[in-house]
């Protein structure tokens, strides 16, 4: 055992137990080999762990004690909150157990299948399945990365589906108009600059655009993707903002060529960010 009399924050009284008295092992005693595993055998210069807030005691403690035993990486304790259900309880079935992944998902797919159905019942069927599933599957990956991880949240299924709101849906739909309005082009899209930015939904979709390369590196100085979701969704704003603005086809010229160029670019930083969380994007909704 380890006893970390005088540090509270690593539990004072409660000893990181390696070895029982019995002969017996735990979690504290595979998890340091893990560690010794992959230091020595794969080289690794860093470990993360992606587990739960309530587990942070324990893995203080593993680290602690990997820094004793003279192991050195940067280790890392990702913790995450609770996902709730509606009436604000640790999420459960009705017969009171865990909420398996799969069966989630599997409800997420056939619920935004419905809402495609609903809103686009010409499309085929092949069509629908897919849009479905990207939807469905995104919008349970887009609420998880969306909030702190640190924060519990409440698990719903119409905050989730809708449309509106930062939701994936939503961020999906954006990303859904901008193709839509090169798929209406009698030719080639045309790119050529200097780019005139003479309205303000212009200007401030442009300059949303240029952070983007800031918001991607800063998600992984606190492990936060939340901030790229939340950029994301101001893009997404700035867009439709935009987009009900400043008519693009039915422009001339430079202003014509301006405005293609931000529906490209905003299509391009859509898809790009979103697939960066593992989310896929139609090219019809």
């Amino acid at each position: 055992c380890i006893f970390f009399d005088g540090q509270p924050e690593l539990g004072d009284k409660a000893p990181f137990i390696i070895r029982k008295t019995d002969g017996g092992y735990g979690y504290a005693t595979t998890d340091l080999a893990t560690i010794e595993h992959r230091v020595k055998v794969w080289q690794a210069d860093e470990v993360w762990y992606v587990v739960g807030a309530p587990q942070s005691l324990h893995f203080s403690q593993l680290f602690d004690a990997t820094r004793r035993w003279g192991m050195q990486p940067r280790m890392e304790h990702v913790a995450f909150g609770s996902i709730l259900g509606e009436d604000g309880r640790m999420m459960k079935t009705r017969s009171g157990e865990s909420v398996g992944l799969q069966e989630l998902l599997g409800e997420a797919e056939e619920r935004a299948l419905a809402v495609v159905q609903e809103k686009n019942p010409e499309l085929t069927e092949q069509e629908k399945a897919e849009i479905g599933h990207a939807v469905g599957i995104g919008a349970v990956k887009y609420m998880e990365l969306s909030q702190h991880r640190l924060t519990d949240y409440k698990f719903s299924w119409e905050k989730m589906l809708s449309f509106n709101g930062n939701t994936a849906p939503y961020l999906q739909n954006a990303y859904v108009r901008t193709r839509g309005i090169f798929r209406k082009l009698d030719g080639p899209a045309e790119f050529s600059g200097p780019y005139e930015l003479a309205e303000e939904s212009e200007r401030w979709l442009a300059l949303t655009l240029s952070r983007f390369a800031e918001v991607v590196p800063s998600v992984l100085e606190d492990f936060r993707p939340n901030l790229l979701a939340s950029y994301l969704f101001t893009l997404a704003q700035a867009f439709h903002s935009f987009f009900e603005a400043c008519p693009v086809l039915r422009a001339e010229g430079q202003v014509r060529a301006t405005r293609l160029a931000l529906c490209e670019a905003t299509s391009r930083v859509l898809r790009t960010g979103l697939n960066l969380m593992g989310i896929r994007v139609t090219e019809r909704m």
